[in-house]
């Protein structure tokens, strides 16, 4: 990878040569090396990487941190995209264009591989240039332009277990004449899933207590889990004194129709959801693109770009975990399975279990996104003016399927009243009397879930809920840069322009999952959401002016200043202005100085301000686990506010489990009024080309970038322990309680999170050899790069509590930020053969709360990662045919432990780390 900007987003082809538009500017120069510090990964080390799709090459990145999504990410996943999160701030704050243009969707693995030319990483706010979003940087995909021939390309990869088997191929035509070009093509990939069953690591659900790995699970079991009140039964009978424990499980091979069916619940009876789970999810993608432009006149050139991709994607995760409170079931002490002389559900006391009958929770996803972007340019005479007009519109439409769930509410008379009738068991509306009886309506042995009869009951009651996500964008552009006047340094140029854009989003969901307000849940239980419909404008001015101060004068071989201004409104966020300015200097010609400061700014989005309810099931370590009746420390997040009225007197049980009930909402739905974000972006460097060694290049830069009112959905944890250390936190309110103090549910609403603060360094060296003999015979030409990435700070300060450190540190709600990350490449080729060594450095960090027994304020030493891939290549150029051959992490490096406790896939970090091991891979691709 170079850290050397190149040619840019937007090119005219009579002066080519002359002058281009860098990433991260609106203006047209000659110099390809500005103040923007740039990335690029050109389309040979695409090619090399041997990735089907772009995602995981970027997520490589040194710059990256955090928790984006990727194609690993199964529970909270499954829909094959990859997410780009410059500097840990999220995948909101990096801006996605093709060719300077923004795009809908910020899937990367939805643009095909085979059309990118190559890839510009701006590591540096610019929102003075593309707007709202760029806060952290851009990644702008450049495409290839007069391509001529045509090639096709087939792909084939499996890891070393045999599984997780890949293909593809990709078509790609193009032509061009002197009056325009056209390049044109098809691709095609599919991933299969990997088990978690398949690796050691993600076997089992594995959790860290008191130093101790323990192989456990979900306390929602297939022979159930039922909770005993401290309180006689309706015989008289106090089912803890009966048991000596506060929870029961049936015994096995017994129909849980008597109280001698039961035992003590232990946690060696806990239930291993891995081995249904996946750590790579299945995925099919067709992406179709088409790139045009035909020259009118000499003056006039009209230009169409098209985007069509569509993927098939799915999740699958264990058998669905029923549970009497969190669903709202009520299961009556009067169904003749039910032993206990008690009622179980809401306002009662609980009851859960892992319905193994119904089978896997499948969540099948077909996304579409679409986007086009046409319109006219040219220049004005022979002048240096040139001006664009054009439209962009962008449409992505996500279908989801889901299987595996539950309809509670066709089961309410089979978990009602019922009794024997003739010997015969039935449903009856009241109890005792079979003169009630319900026509149709089985009663359901809850207890013994998987018994036959009970699992028909449950399938007959089996929904396959459907949603559908649409949004659209629609933008109209007008820029015109060029020449104003001349400086004796050389020309001083201005950049202008004006748009608007319309952004749309609508969410349909099928009426089984809408939730109820009142209730928090909804007739399926789980996977609960609400409709979302919303539309944002954007009206915007801009302009750019570059001028050069000084040239070929003692200590100044260059010296350029350049400012930039942008104003934007928003019909629903209020307006901003955000300048920045950016200073080129060259005290000699080999060493560039460089500094840029910019204003930063993001605008909610539609989802932020308007996603309506969802049910969500976060990690979250209840604080309130022993607090006391009248306690004063904790109060706010424990006491009667919350609904936990009867307390008992030994204290709030420990919660039954590591995930509490949420309902994650946008801003509006929880009355929450949202404002926008803001902050300012600084970056400055150094970039030294030695004359005196031809191939070097060395940058060295340090950033900062702070941020004020952050737009973040609030996760449980964080609800939970601002409001037990101050009772008056603005989010108390969010806490609901049943009444011995168990959670009932958090609220998870998008909210203004105070502070944010991110400081570091990045290293960029790139050599390329020059050729030379060993023994007398030529070895090729080698090449060497070195990427890095140095995290100094990364902090979330929030009001009434301690500052947040993320730098080298992992945690649920803010994803990995290892100090230190980096790559590093060996390249040779000599004639037809080429060969390359990539590897990629994670380094250790601490993970936060991953020990049980001492809690979120306790760390785990992980230790760094050492990623190695080979790649050999043979160009056979008689029959126009390369052949590639390549070994993904070569030496199998598995995964550090992260433990469930603090993660949700495969006991580690699926987003940061490789999970499939030692992969292999070959391509083969034809030229006519």
């Amino acid at each position: 990878m170079s850290s050397t900007a190149v040619f840019a987003q937007d090119e005219d082809s009579t002066e080519r040569l002359d002058t281009i538009v860098v990433t991260g500017s609106n203006i047209r120069r000659v110099d390809m090396e500005t103040a923007n510090p740039i990335i690029t990964i050109d389309r040979a080390q695409i090619q090399k990487s041997g990735k089907l799709t772009v995602g995981q090459l970027v997520q490589d990145l040194p710059a990256i941190a955090g928790q984006a999504t990727n194609p690993q990410v199964n529970n909270g996943g499954g829909t094959g995209a990859s997410g780009v999160s410059l500097r840990g701030l999220g995948t909101n704050r990096t801006l996605i264009l093709i060719d300077g243009q923004r795009v809908i969707s910020g899937d990367v693995n939805q643009i095909p591989a085979n059309v990118i030319e190559r890839i510009d990483v701006l590591l540096d706010g610019a929102s003075s240039t593309y707007g709202s979003d760029a806060i952290a940087g851009v990644v702008n995909f450049i495409m290839r332009k007069d391509y001529q021939g045509a090639e096709f390309s087939f792909d084939y990869g499996i890891s070393d277990r045999d599984d997780g088997e890949r293909t593809g191929a990709s078509f790609t035509f193009g032509q061009s004449t002197d009056r325009g070009s056209v390049v044109a093509g098809i691709s095609y990939n599919k991933f299969d899933e990997v088990p978690a069953g398949n690796r050691e690591f993600s076997a089992s659900a594995l959790y860290l207590y008191g130093g101790e790995v323990i192989a456990a699970g979900s306390s929602r079991v297939p022979t159930g889990r039922v909770f005993l009140p401290n309180s006689p039964n309706a015989d008289g009978v106090n089912l803890r004194e009966f048991y000596g424990c506060s929870s029961v499980t049936r015994i096995a091979g017994t129909d849980g129709t008597s109280l001698d069916n039961y035992r003590c619940y232990t946690g060696a009876d806990a239930y291993n959801f891995q081995p249904l789970n996946v750590i790579l999810t299945p995925q099919e993608r067709t992406n179709v693109f088409a790139l045009a432009n035909y020259k009118l006149t000499d003056n006039v050139e009209a230009y169409l770009k098209t985007f069509v991709s569509r993927t098939s994607s799915a999740s699958l995760i264990a058998p669905y975990p029923l549970d009497s409170l969190g669903n709202g079931i009520t299961t009556s002490i009067d169904n003749v399975y039910n032993p206990f002389g008690l009622n179980f559900g809401p306002g009662f006391t609980n009851l859960t279990a892992r319905l193994t009958g119904t089978g896997q929770r499948i969540n099948q996803l077909d996304t579409q996104v679409s986007q086009f972007i046409g319109g006219l340019r040219g220049n004005f005479g022979d002048t240096s003016w040139r001006w664009d007009l054009n439209a962009n519109y962008g449409h992505f439409t996500q279908d989801s399927y889901t299987t595996g769930y539950l309809n509670f509410s066709q089961l309410r008379d089979a978990l009602g009243p019922s009794m024997l009738v003739n010997g015969v068991p039935t449903c009856v509306s009241e109890a005792g009397n079979a003169a009630t009886a319900i026509a149709g309506c089985v009663p359901l042995n809850i207890f013994e879930q998987d018994d036959p009869i009970a699992t028909g009951v449950f399938l007959s009651a089996q929904s396959a809920p459907f949603q559908n996500f649409l949004a659209t964008s629609r933008e109209v552009t007008a820029n015109a840069n060029g020449e104003i006047f001349n400086l004796p340094a050389g020309p001083v140029s201005l950049a202008i322009g004006a748009l608007y854009r319309k952004d749309y989003s609508n969410l349909l969901a099928d009426s089984t999952i809408i939730l109820n307000p009142q209730t928090g849940t909804c007739d399926l239980g789980t996977a609960c959401t609400s409709p979302l419909t919303g539309n944002l404008s954007t009206k915007e001015v801009y302009a750019e002016v570059f001028a050069p101060i000084l040239a070929d004068v003692p200590f100044a071989h260059s010296l350029n200043l350049d400012v930039g201004l942008r104003y934007s409104k928003f019909n629903l966020a209020g307006n901003t202005t955000n300048s920045k300015i950016a200073v080129e200097w060259r005290p000699i010609e080999d060493l560039l100085i460089r500094g840029t400061v910019s204003e930063v700014f993001r605008a909610p989005n539609v989802s932020e301000l308007f996603a309506g309810a969802a049910s969500d099931a976060p990690p979250a370590q209840d604080p309130c686990f022993g607090y006391l009746p009248g306690q004063q420390q904790g109060i706010g997040a424990c006491g009667p506010q919350t609904g936990a009225t009867n307390i008992p007197a030994t204290g709030i049980e420990e919660q039954a489990n590591g995930q509490v009930n949420a309902i994650a909402s946008g801003a509006v739905a929880a009355g929450f009024s949202l404002k926008p974000e803001s902050g300012k972006s600084f970056d400055f460097g150094v970039v030294y080309d030695p004359s005196w060694l031809e191939g070097l290049s060395i940058s060295v830069d340090t950033y900062r970038i702070y941020l004020n009112d952050t737009i973040t959905g609030i996760d449980a944890q964080t609800v939970l322990n601002l409001c037990y250390a101050d009772p008056n936190s603005p989010y108390c309110p969010f806490i609901s309680r049943f009444e011995d103090g168990q959670i009932d549910t958090i609220l998870e609403p998008t909210v203004n999170l105070g502070r944010l603060d991110t400081t570091g360094y990045d290293l960029g060296f790139s050599y390329r050899l020059p050729e030379f003999d060993m023994f007398g015979r030529n070895i090729g030409r080698f090449a060497v790069g070195l990427q890095a990435t140095y995290i100094d700070e990364f902090d979330n300060s929030i009001p009434g509590a301690p500052r947040f450190s993320n730098a080298g540190e992992f945690s649920t709600l803010f994803g990995n930020f290892p100090r230190v990350r980096g790559t590093a490449n060996v390249d040779w080729n000599m004639g037809p053969f080429e060969a390359s060594w990539d590897m990629r450095y994670v380094g250790n960090v601490k993970a936060r709360g991953a020990d049980g027994a001492l809690g979120s304020g306790a760390f785990l030493p992980i230790g760094a990662v050492t990623y190695h891939d080979f790649h050999f290549g043979y160009n056979a150029e008689p029959i126009n045919t390369q052949f590639q051959i390549g070994i993904d992490n070569a030496f199998d490096k598995q995964p550090p432990l992260y433990y469930t406790g603090i993660t949700v896939n495969a006991n580690t970090d699926v987003r940061t780390y490789d999970t499939i091991g030692r992969f292999y891979w070959a391509r083969a691709t034809v030229k006519f």
